[in-house]
Formats: C-alpha cells, sequence, structure tokens
C-alpha cells in the first residue's frame, strides 16, 4: 500500500486518506464526513521542477490544521500571505522594466505563481460549495479571488509591457534602417551626377589643353564640364525616379 502524504496524527477518514499518494499533485479539495482537506502548492519560483505541497485539514468542529504553519485558521493566511508577498514584490520588478529583457524576467518568474494562484482559488471555491455551511471558507475564498486577480493584472501588464519594449526596439531599428537606406540613396546621387564626368576625364585624358595654359579661351574644358554636369544631371534624374510599382 502507498504511503500518504498525511501525517498519521490527523484523524482524517479513510475515503480522503485513500485518495493521496505519495506525492501532492494537483491543488484540489477533498470533502469526507465535514472533514475538508485542502491540498494547496506554495508560492512557486521558475526554478522548482516539482511543486511544494501545502495540505490544510479543517476538522467538523472548525479547527484548521496543517503541516508547515501550525495550527488555526492564520494558518492557512499565511500561505495566503507568501502569494501575496510574492505578487507585491513581483511588482515592484515591473515598475522598474525598461528593456525586453527585464520584461521578460519578470514575466518567466510571475507565470508560475499566476498559474497556481489561478488554481488556488478554484480550489477556495470548490471548498465553498462543497462546504456552504463552514463561513470560513469565505473569506479565505475573497483572499484567493483578490491574489488571484492581482496576479492577472500584473501578468496582462508585464504582457503589455514586453510587447510594448519589442515594438519600440523594433520602431528603433526601422529608423536606423532608414537613416542608413538614406545615407545610401544620396551617395548613390552623387556618384550618378560625378560618373560622367569621371566618365569623360578618362576618356579624353586628364592631360587635355583647356586654355589655361596660355592666353586662348579654354573652350575645350569649359564644353567638357558643361556635357560632364548635363549628362550627371539626367543621371541624377534617372537614379531618382519613381517606381511605377510606387504608384500603386
Amino acid at each position: 500500500m502507498t504511503k500518504s502524504i498525511l501525517p498519521t496524527a490527523w484523524k482524517v477518514p479513510d475515503k480522503i486518506r485513500r485518495r493521496l499518494g505519495s506525492q501532492v499533485g494537483r491543488q484540489r479539495a477533498m470533502v469526507a464526513d465535514g472533514h475538508l482537506l485542502l491540498v494547496l502548492h506554495a508560492a512557486p519560483s521558475p526554478d522548482d521542477d516539482v511543486r511544494a505541497g501545502r495540505l490544510f485539514w479543517r476538522s467538523p468542529e472548525g479547527n484548521w490544521t496543517s503541516k508547515e504553519h501550525g495550527t488555526g485558521l492564520n494558518a492557512v493566511n499565511t500561505h495566503l500571505d507568501e502569494y501575496a508577498d510574492a505578487i507585491v514584490r513581483l511588482d515592484r520588478e515591473e515598475e522598474v522594466a525598461v528593456s525586453a529583457e527585464d520584461y521578460f524576467l519578470v514575466l518567466e518568474h510571475l507565470a508560475p505563481v499566476y498559474r497556481a494562484a489561478r488554481n488556488m482559488y478554484a480550489v477556495f471555491q470548490d471548498a465553498r460549495q462543497a462546504c456552504p455551511e463552514y463561513d470560513d471558507i469565505i473569506n479565505l475564498r475573497d483572499r484567493a479571488y483578490e491574489i488571484e486577480r492581482r496576479a492577472e493584472l500584473l501578468y496582462n501588464g508585464t504582457k503589455n509591457g514586453l510587447d510594448f519594449a519589442m515594438a519600440r526596439r523594433l520602431e528603433q531599428q526601422s529608423e536606423a534602417s532608414h537613416r542608413m537606406a538614406t545615407a545610401a540613396h544620396r551617395l548613390n546621387v552623387l556618384a550618378a551626377f560625378f560618373f560622367p564626368i569621371a566618365a569623360l576625364t578618362a576618356i579624353f585624358g586628364v592631360n587635355m589643353r583647356h586654355g589655361f595654359e596660355d592666353e586662348s579661351a579654354p573652350w575645350p574644358f569649359l564644353v567638357l564640364v558643361a556635357a560632364g554636369f548635363l549628362a550627371g544631371l539626367a543621371l541624377a534624374a534617372f537614379v531618382t525616379r519613381p517606381d511605377s510599382r510606387d504608384k500603386k
């Protein structure tokens, strides 16, 4: 027979004890003969491969007992306080997050806490429905709902912050690419403008007589420069012409 994780000193009905094995398993509420057993998980961290279990037993007389936090209703409240403190700590980390890496780190720690808090609230809700005559479950369920709601809001806010940080980074990269494309375009225009002059001087030679050697007018030189500039203007206009596909 598999050894139960319940303490042997607990006077829990066999109906409940037989439903537990050597592992905690999922969070759940068990009811039998007026006894209520809550199987909960401690506030997890992303490095936890196995969830740490917390067992809370309520006797028909209204006495609460736990393995980790002692006896009394404060034992359950202490468990809830751990979740509340974890969410407050993650909320502070989210407030100072700036980069996408910061938001991702917060989400990595928040996601398991949010899932555990959501399941924990479902356990208290099931306990309330199974034991409607236990009034002390109401406050515990309401606290669990508040914790689950705060975790949900923080998760959504952090995810929105992550999306915004990634969108801002993409926008910055797009602006940098646009500036590089603009600079490359300007260089292409300059190259197109001066290319005819370079071609003409290469064809006719840089040592051609331009008239400055003597008193004669430098008409050949001026004609060459004018032809080069006109050809450069025409080539630059051809390079910068709008693409017909851009008009569609």
